[in-house]
C-alpha cells in the first residue's frame, strides 16, 4: 500500500480493455467515498486534484488525507495533478509528493505545447513522476480552463505521434468529442471513434486519456433540480460510449461532474426535507455514501475495472 505512479496501472489496462477511473477530489468526504468504492470493487485508483481544489483544500491537507486513505484501505493510489497550466504548478506538485502530473499546454500553438511539455517531462522523470499532456481542445469549463465549443478542435493523429515522440510524455489526453462540465451537446452526443482508432493504431503503447467523461446521469440532475436551483440543459457522455472507448487505448477516464451531482443531490434532499438540520455529519455522511455508490457504478459498469487491482 503506497502512493504509486500510473505506469503499471496503464500497462495492464492497455492489454485488458478496461480503464482506470481518475476521480477529482476536493475534501475529506469525497476522498473517503471514492476510496471506499475502489476498495469494495478491488479496482485500481487515481485520485486527481485540480489547481482550484488544491487551493481550496490546501496541499498539506490533501496529501495527508490521501495518505490516510492508503493507510485505512490498503490501496495503492496514484495522486495526479489535473490540468496543470504551467511548469511551476507541476513542479510544486512533484516536489510535494504527487506521483503523476498533467501539463495542459493545449491552449498553446503546437511547438509551444511541445516545449512546455518536454520541460515538465524532464523534471518529472528525474524525480520518478509520470506526465500526462493534452493535444487538441475540449469544449466546456473546468476551474479556469474555458474553451468555447466553436474553438474546440479534435486531436490530429499524425500530430499526436510527433508530440509523443518529441516530448517523451507518458500518456496523452485527446479530444474526440467529450467536454468539461455539465455540457449540453448540440445535437446528438458524438465521439469520433475512427479518430480514436487511428491514434491508437499509430501509438499502440501510449495510454490515452479521456477528459470530460462524466455522463451527467439524468437521475442525479433531476434530483438536484427537485431539491434546489435548476441545472439547465445538462447532458453528458452516454456511458456506453465511454465503455466502447476503452477498447481503443483509453486507459484513464476522468470523472468529476457526476461526483458533484451525486453528492449535491443527496445533501439538497436532506436539507430540504429536514430544514432544521445543522449537524454537518447528518448531510455530509450521506453525501459521502452517494459518492461511493456513484463510483462503484462507474468502476463496475462503465470502466470494467472491478477486480483489476
Amino acid at each position: 500500500m503506497a502512493l504509486i505512479t500510473t505506469k503499471e496501472m496503464f500497462k495492464k489496462a492497455l492489454v485488458n480493455d478496461y480503464a482506470v477511473g481518475a476521480f477529482n477530489v476536493n475534501n475529506m468526504e469525497i476522498i473517503q467515498g471514492i476510496v471506499d468504492a475502489a476498495s469494495i470493487e478491488n479496482a485500481p485508483l487515481i485520485l486527481q486534484v485540480s489547481a482550484g481544489a488544491r487551493k481550496y483544500a490546501k496541499p498539506a491537507y490533501l496529501l495527508k488525507l490521501v495518505e490516510a486513505a492508503i493507510e485505512d484501505t490498503g490501496l495503492d493510489i496514484a495522486l495526479h495533478l489535473d490540468h496543470g497550466e504551467d511548469f511551476d504548478i507541476c513542479k510544486k506538485c512533484i516536489d510535494d509528493g504527487f506521483t503523476s502530473v498533467m501539463i495542459d499546454g493545449s491552449k498553446h500553438p503546437f511547438e509551444e505545447n511541445i516545449a512546455l511539455t518536454k520541460q515538465v517531462v524532464e523534471y518529472a522523470h528525474a524525480h520518478g513522476v509520470v506526465v500526462e499532456a493534452e493535444l487538441g481542445k475540449l469544449a466546456g469549463v473546468e476551474d479556469n480552463i474555458k474553451v468555447d465549443a466553436r474553438s474546440a478542435t479534435f486531436t490530429d493523429p499524425d500530430e499526436a505521434v510527433e508530440f509523443v515522440e518529441r516530448t517523451g510524455v507518458d500518456s496523452l489526453a485527446i479530444a474526440i468529442g467529450t467536454s468539461h462540465g455539465a455540457y449540453k451537446f448540440k445535437g446528438e452526443p458524438y465521439l469520433d471513434y475512427e479518430r480514436l482508432k487511428k491514434i491508437h493504431s499509430l501509438l499502440p503503447d501510449t495510454p490515452l486519456v479521456l477528459h470530460g467523461a462524466s455522463s451527467v446521469l439524468k437521475e442525479f440532475v433531476d434530483r438536484c433540480n427537485k431539491f434546489g436551483g435548476q441545472i439547465p440543459g445538462a447532458q453528458g457522455v452516454p456511458e456506453e460510449m465511454i465503455r466502447e472507448s476503452t477498447k481503443y487505448g483509453i486507459c484513464k477516464v476522468n470523472i468529476d461532474t457526476d461526483l458533484r451531482l451525486a453528492m449535491t443531490a443527496e445533501i439538497r434532499r436532506i436539507l430540504i426535507e429536514n430544514p432544521s438540520e445543522f449537524d454537518p455529519r447528518k448531510y455530509l455522511g450521506p453525501g459521502r455514501d452517494a459518492i461511493t455508490k456513484m463510483v462503484q457504478h462507474k468502476i463496475k459498469n462503465v470502466l470494467n475495472a472491478s477486480n483489476q487491482r
